[in-house]
């Protein structure tokens, strides 16, 4: 023979008191300021992609030097971006 169980019913709770129910704004893991230069970063990396892009000479020294130099100069603005400390409240 099975035990047969009925199942419990809701379970009722006390409603917190009013100093308990405060809420806080949310807090994001970047600043403002980290955004911007996220931004900044990316338009960077753009323009040096749009700078090596392209079909006529293809060994030219904008494609070859100054592009790959912007590129990696967005890419470091982007790990500034999010090392950077926000600043405290």
């Amino acid at each position: 023979m099975a035990l047969q169980s009925k199942p419990a019913g809701p379970v009722k709770t006390a409603p917190k008191p009013a100093s308990l129910q405060t809420t806080t704004p949310a807090q994001f893991v970047f600043g403002k300021e980290n955004y911007r230069w996220l931004i900044i970063s990316i338009a960077v990396v753009t323009l040096g992609f749009v700078l090596m892009s392209g079909t006529t000479d293809i060994y030219s020294t904008t494609k070859i030097v100054i592009a790959p130099i912007v590129v990696l100069a967005g890419f470091g603005l982007g790990f500034y971006a999010i090392l950077k400390k926000t600043a405290a409240n």
